[in-house]
């Protein structure tokens, strides 16, 4: 039941992502994301010895962070968190500085290549305005991306969140910045070393989907 203004939060269940990318393609044909950069990525990872081997994936996107980094680098404060929880970037405000990007430990900001300017992943907030779901969620053949508002305990996140608490985990939380997106299966699915891995102060490489070779770079 909800007992107040919406707060939009995520769960990623990764025992259930097969790699498919419909998140990936759908957030980039919703949000007409050009090509060579991404809002929604999913990272390989492959572990074991031949012939016991596995590939996991790892969904990412912006965290929402509550306390976000970028927000705090962003010199003409163009970078606002809004009550529903979502962090916003103005486009008019941006001063294509490039100090998010850096400021970010998950990889989640890049520059629009045609704009010029910050860009980001919202939760489609256009789309929560018509009580639609993200469209990264709506897409995902395997039900992997759980979402919903926080403040509504029959929420899917809600739901989520009563069942497997004690499993779920935020990405680097020892930055400190509160992520508002969890998983399910970080330690277990996906090694923690793999996260680690993850891009830190700087986008994702649009042609490398490969966890280990991030260290590399």
């Amino acid at each position: 039941m909800t007992t107040s203004s919406p707060h939009w939060q995520m769960a990623v269940d990764l025992e259930r992502c097969i790699g498919c990318h419909a998140c990936s393609v759908a957030c980039k044909v919703e949000n007409d994301i050009e090509l060579g950069v991404f809002r929604t990525r999913v990272l390989y990872h492959d572990h074991g010895a031949f012939p016991a081997t596995r590939r996991s994936f790892l969904p990412t996107l912006c965290m929402q962070c509550a306390d976000a980094p970028c927000m705090t680098a962003c010199p003409s404060g163009a970078i606002r968190r809004s009550d529903d929880g979502i962090v916003h970037i103005d486009p008019d405000t941006c001063d294509k500085w490039e100090s998010c990007i850096g400021a970010c430990p998950y990889g989640a900001l890049h520059i629009d290549p045609v704009q010029g300017i910050a860009n980001k992943c919202d939760f489609c907030s256009h789309r929560l305005e018509q009580s639609m779901a993200p469209a990264c969620v709506e897409a995902c053949p395997a039900d992997v991306l759980i979402f919903g508002d926080i403040n509504d305990d029959q929420s899917p996140v809600s739901r989520f969140y009563q069942r497997y608490d004690s499993e779920l985990n935020g990405l680097r939380v020892e930055r400190g910045t509160q992520p508002q997106v969890r998983y399910r299966g970080i330690g277990t699915v996906v090694p923690q070393a793999a996260v680690d891995r993850l891009p830190d102060g700087r986008p994702h490489d649009p042609l490398d989907y490969e966890i280990d070779r991030w260290a590399e770079r």
